[in-house]
């Protein structure tokens, strides 16, 4: 979770990485979010704020203008509602960007695996605490599979590695290249377990969080197991259409199959120019990260979730039972439930969950109950830069997304914040980068 780097040169490799740190471009908040709070006057929570629609169109084109090519949000406040995009969908053509672009959302889509893992709980079918042995016993054999629970899959606390270095081999050479000769390619969930589990176990189960989509490919086997049914083919059905998601889907082939923008990946400038990759086989990602979405679905989605909408009261307890996620200075800088997180706010705590592909990111946050949201998805991926030491500088982008971000979630607090320190989110996954 923390961001580990042991190079200084330009050549790296890239390993150790979850979906979103691998595939969203790494936001470094100078201190806890917590401390801007502490600094700034007494804010008025996200309820009494209200929308300002002025800062908000000004804050996206100030991520437009801190060099993102495209970007498009949606904000709702209660039955208040805004949309809007700033900058390009494609950098050739300038064809510009639209609020209601379909998205690849990434590891957005671990909440609807923990949304229908919990279905499952509620029918008696699965036991939070049960190791994963008890449904799938030849995964994962002897005393580990015993140890492992799917609570601990749901929360990242099981010590399995992520798939990521192994699917994706040139990463840890410097290169791209496994980028572009996988672009088609099909992998199997058990392949990606595989590949997860034959790693060394990064702690003991339920020692530590530490993320890995290895966890959500094995959920989704779980779900497998459990209802008979292809996992993606009953998170649609049950999740997705239930609650009246209209533009949310588990690709089939490696095309978006609505209106949507270009993803420009540069890698850290590994890719240069950044390449496309909006045409990709999102069989690696699977029930840890391939969902298609729109910013207006996710709001939608998080509002139902968050208001009790999907799940029973208790299963939802049971969701936002978190864990600590600490930085490398020790700092807890998110809590970790199952399938969402929350961190903190100048306004409070903002649950939910970012994500990340080759070229696309995306942010979805909301209050407490889920009355006060914002969803926002982004074209350009890790565009950062690294120092002679290693280390991963901010760019003015990250600074424009939290800014954007907070003036969503806080409203009228939202310029008292700023003033008293900088803000930009925390990421579920961060990189480590060696030589």
């Amino acid at each position: 979770m923390t961001v580990r780097i042991e190079t200084s040169r330009r050549r790296r490799a890239i390993s150790g990485l979850g979906l979103s740190g691998l595939l969203l471009a790494c936001v470094i908040a100078p201190a806890a979010p917590a401390a801007a709070a502490a600094t700034a006057e007494p804010a008025p929570s996200a309820s009494e704020a209200g929308l300002d629609r002025q800062a908000l169109r000004q804050t996206l084109d100030a991520i437009r203008a801190a060099g993102m090519y495209g970007v498009y949000s949606g904000v709702r406040d209660g039955s208040a509602r805004w949309n809007d995009a700033a900058g390009v969908a494609d950098v050739d053509t300038k064809r510009p960007v639209k609020p209601d672009m379909q998205h690849r959302v990434g590891s957005i889509t671990k909440t609807f695996t923990a949304v229908a893992i919990l279905q499952q709980v509620e029918k008696g079918r699965i036991d939070l605490n049960a190791p994963i042995a008890r449904y799938l016993p030849d995964l994962i054999p002897g005393e580990r599979g015993q140890r492992v629970t799917v609570r601990m899959l749901l929360n990242h606390t099981s010590g399995i590695a992520d798939f990521i270095p192994g699917a994706f081999p040139s990463l840890v050479q410097g290169s791209g290249q496994s980028l572009d000769d996988n672009r088609f390619r099909t992998f199997r969930p058990e392949e990606l377990a595989s590949i997860g589990l034959g790693f060394p176990p990064t702690n003991e189960p339920g020692q530590v969080s530490i993320y890995s989509n290895t966890n959500y490919v094995i959920a989704g086997m779980l779900l497998r197991k459990v209802t008979r049914t292809d996992p993606e083919r009953y998170i649609t059905d049950q999740v997705i259409r239930k609650a009246g998601l209209r533009e949310t889907y588990f690709p089939r082939t490696p095309f978006i199959t609505g209106p949507h923008s270009k993803a420009y990946e540069a890698l850290y400038g590994l890719i240069d120019p950044p390449r496309d990759y909006s045409v990709y086989n999102m069989s690696w990602g699977g029930t840890a990260g391939a969902l298609v979405s729109t910013m207006d679905d996710l709001n939608r989605f998080y509002r139902l979730l968050l208001g009790g909408k999907i799940l029973r009261p208790a299963e939802l307890a049971q969701m936002k039972t978190t864990v600590p996620v600490t930085d490398g200075l020790g700092n807890v800088v998110m809590n970790y439930g199952l399938g969402i997180y929350n961190e903190p706010t100048p306004c409070g705590p903002a649950w939910g969950h970012s994500g990340g592909v080759f070229g696309m990111g995306t942010y979805a946050m909301a209050s407490e109950d889920g009355t006060r949201q914002i969803s926002m998805g982004f074209n350009l991926m890790k565009y950062n830069e690294i120092d002679q030491n290693g280390q991963l500088l901010p760019h003015p982008i990250d600074y424009a997304i939290g800014g954007h971000l907070l003036q969503a979630m806080c409203g009228s607090a939202a310029p008292t914040a700023r003033g008293a320190q900088p803000w930009a989110p925390f990421q579920a996954d961060q990189v480590r980068v060696k030589r």
